[in-house]
């Protein structure tokens, strides 16, 4: 792509020796990049391959990335006459080579514009700049000549020597800022300039970890040998619930550390990680770095530059931080790898576990799977020599799998609008009677996910997209969870006017809370959803509560499926252990396996015995069977035949195109004008264009493709020369999917 055009007060090139060229990536959606010059003042040492610069463009400057050396595009290269100049390099560490290639091959894979993938990785443009001293205080005088409480507690705080902010003194004290002012006027306190960069604990490698059982020291040191040989390998740690695969993939931290590498551990709910960071903490004396969404901007500045000049050894984030600017990355570890959270829908689309494997590659270093339910593409590759395996049978110490049953809803549902079947309820009240913690699990947040009205039947719909307005009682408020429209619950039906005519339908977690008050009014209970749980400090207190016997009662969606362990949990509860089963995903059989087994594993983590209870009116589907007998992989074997008959992933290839715009006659005749262009030949089947099946979506209607091919095609190339042959309207978005997992 040519460089924008140079202005009449920029510098001219005719007369003079030819610049030096260099082509820039911006974070923009951008095919490639553009040309600039290197002016004479910078110099050919100050400016390489990989340093972030800022440049003109059009009226303003932007920061992007130096890619290469001469014209990005040979054949379109504009004369030097009208290169415009380079503004300046900005004072951070330039961009590693494997971090280049990475957002060339994802932007590549996933039919993005590499400037969209750069985006990603420039996500705090602050960090480029350093950061400013921060101004603290010091004890530096004697003691003010009238002592108060409040003064003593300020000089309490700094008794260590160690300096603090203003701030920080006073919330630690207890006092207001005057009184810190107070103390710098007297004498008592002085100022000093702290260094803007944030202080990160050295995690100790040689500190001893937990005693390790046989199976565990097998694994362990099979990974630690991959970190230590070095070089590309990917390894799928695959152990039951319980048996200790954090302690294990630790010790192949350690291993890293010790070479001064750093490692980055992905996680699909970071604001769930409570246990998971105390366990760090214990393992090698200080904290990781966490990166997610919810950290503030100063803290995502200061992170992000300590990755940057590598002071952060080790971080734990979700799918984001595998964008973060490493040096000297020596592991990667996914835990949790068959979450279908680490797949961005939004955006650049691409799966962060399948993309840290792409990186791991680029970077010749090793990467661990982890899981205890592996998606069947991660069983496939180590079925066919791509990845190694390492196995743990058996959960630590003498704690015991959970005995899974079914409960059939035919013969055993609840009189009443209830959802706690009579058995279930007979076992609650047996385990709380013991001591003992119940956890009821439905994955539906609010009170009830459908309200209409009993007069004439309307349904309250969201006006920006195909889906129902979710009733979240304990708000007074009906929400939608796909776009976020909310409005007052109303008094009176919408479209007939009745009053007192709105009726909830079906069951939430607010409206499951309900029956449990009534059934067991004196038992503390806490209720765990994504909106009832706001943020990783919240998440940390409530999993600590639960953990230390505080409440006996836990009503939870899925966040509470995924790693925690809780000592006193023996009985798990599934209200609607059918609910994943509904609709037309390719993955609908293994995610509900994956889940409904996970949580189960919640129970019985220490001596006590565990139970798991599924409410279902399908207890003799193969999921439930695999559940009830233990025996996944006689069912993932089955789910692989089928997908292999079918030619599915892991076995084919699928391609998504997503046609959405605000004028629905402009999506549909794009999804027409793609149908009649779409690739025809043997390897190649092509399903739609149809409306999706949320074909109103945040105010945009959508239309959907499918690309089916076989597996060793390049998918992403036949869609990409698909969607460029085709002309739409600006104003409509086609979205490329490569390995689709909504199909919604």
């Amino acid at each position: 792509m040519a460089a924008p055009h140079t202005s009449e007060a920029e510098p001219k090139f005719d007369d003079m020796a030819p610049p030096r060229r260099v082509h820039v990536l911006l974070p923009l959606p951008l095919d490639s990049a553009y040309d600039y010059a290197v002016p004479a003042e910078l110099g050919d040492e100050e400016i390489r391959i990989g340093d972030f610069v800022a440049v003109p463009l059009g009226r303003r400057a932007v920061v992007g990335v130096v890619w290469g050396e001469g014209p990005a595009d040979p054949g379109q290269a504009v004369a030097d006459s009208r290169l415009r100049p380079i503004a300046y390099r900005l004072p951070t560490p330039g961009m590693a080579e494997v971090t280049r290639r990475f957002v060339e091959w994802l932007a590549d894979y996933t039919c993005a514009s590499p400037g969209a993938v750069l985006r990603m990785t420039m996500s705090v443009q602050a960090a480029l700049e350093p950061p400013r001293p921060r101004l603290a205080y010091c004890l530096a005088g004697p003691a003010p000549s009238r002592m108060t409480g409040a003064r003593q507690r300020v000089m309490d705080v700094l008794a260590d020597g160690i300096p603090l902010p203003g701030p920080t003194i006073a919330e630690l004290a207890a006092v207001s800022s005057g009184v810190v002012r107070g103390l710098v006027k007297q004498g008592t306190l002085q100022e000093v300039q702290l260094p803007g960069e944030m202080t990160v604990p050295e995690p100790d490698w040689q500190k001893s970890g937990e005693i390790l059982n046989d199976d565990q020291l097998k694994a362990a040191s099979a990974l630690r040998s991959k970190v230590d040989m070095g070089g590309y390998s990917t390894t799928l740690l695959d152990g039951v619930t319980g048996a200790g695969k954090t302690e294990v993939y630790l010790e192949a931290v350690a291993a890293a550390l010790a070479q001064g590498r750093q490692v980055l551990v992905l996680v699909p709910e970071i604001g769930l990680t409570a246990q998971w960071l105390e366990r760090f903490e214990k393992r090698f004396g200080a904290a990781p770095l966490a990166w997610h969404s919810d950290l503030g901007t100063a803290r995502r500045r200061l992170t992000w530059r300590a990755v940057a000049q590598g002071r952060a050894r080790v971080v734990v984030g979700a799918r984001s931080a595998l964008f973060l600017p490493y040096t000297d990355l020596g592991l990667i570890v996914v835990d949790e790898e068959h979450d279908s959270a680490f797949k961005q829908e939004d955006g650049v689309i691409y799966h962060a576990r399948d993309m840290a494997v792409l990186r791991a590659s680029l970077g010749e270093i090793p990467i661990v799977l982890v899981s205890a339910t592996p998606s069947l593409e991660s069983q496939v590759n180590v079925e066919t020599g791509r990845y190694g395996a390492l196995h743990l049978p058996n959960r630590i110490g003498s704690a015991e799998l959970p005995q899974i049953e079914a409960i059939d809803m035919r013969g055993e549902a609840p009189s009443g609008p209830q959802w706690l079947s009579p058995a279930l309820v007979t076992a609650m009240q047996e385990t709380l009677a013991a001591g003992e913690q119940v956890l009821l699990f439905l994955n539906r947040r609010g009170y009830a996910p459908l309200t209409l009205c009993r007069a004439c039947g309307h349904r309250l719909q969201c006006p920006n997209c195909t889906a129902w307005l979710v009733e979240h009682r304990f708000h007074g408020r009906l929400q939608c969870h796909h776009c976020g429209f909310n409005l007052r619950q109303p008094e009176a039906c919408p479209e007939c006017a009745a009053e007192d005519s709105l009726v909830a339908c079906g069951p939430g977690v607010e409206r499951l809370g309900e029956e449990v008050d009534e059934l067991f009014p004196d038992v503390p209970r806490m209720l765990i959803a994504s909106d009832t749980v706001r943020g990783p400090d919240a998440a940390a207190e409530a999993i600590q509560r639960i953990a230390e016997g505080e409440v006996s009662l836990i009503i939870g969606t899925q966040i509470v499926a995924k790693g925690h362990h809780f000592p006193l949990l023996t009985l798990v509860g599934v209200i609607d252990a059918d609910l994943g089963l509904q609709g037309g995903d390719l993955r609908a059989a293994e995610r509900t396996y994956q889940i409904l087994h996970q949580v189960a594993g919640r129970s019985g983590r220490v001596q006590r015995p565990g139970r798991a209870l599924l409410q279902t009116y399908m207890p003799e589907h193969p999921v439930m069977q695999a559940l009830i007998s233990g025996q996944r992989d006689r069912f993932m074997a089955q789910e692989k035949e089928a997908r292999r008959f079918q030619g599915l992933p892991p076995f084919g290839r699928l391609v998504a195109l997503i046609v959405s715009g605000r004028d629905e006659g402009q999506v549909i005749q794009t999804a027409r004008d793609l149908g009649r262009s779409a690739p025809r030949h043997g390897d190649v089947e092509v399903l739609g264009p149809a409306p999706a099946p949320l074909s109103l979506l945040r105010g945009r209607f959508r239309q959907r493709l499918l690309l089916k091919t076989r597996r060793g095609a390049n998918a992403s190339a036949l869609a990409r020369a698909w969607v460029a042959q085709v002309e739409h309207p600006q104003q409509v978005r086609v979205a490329i999917d490569v390995d689709p997992y909504s199909f919604l």
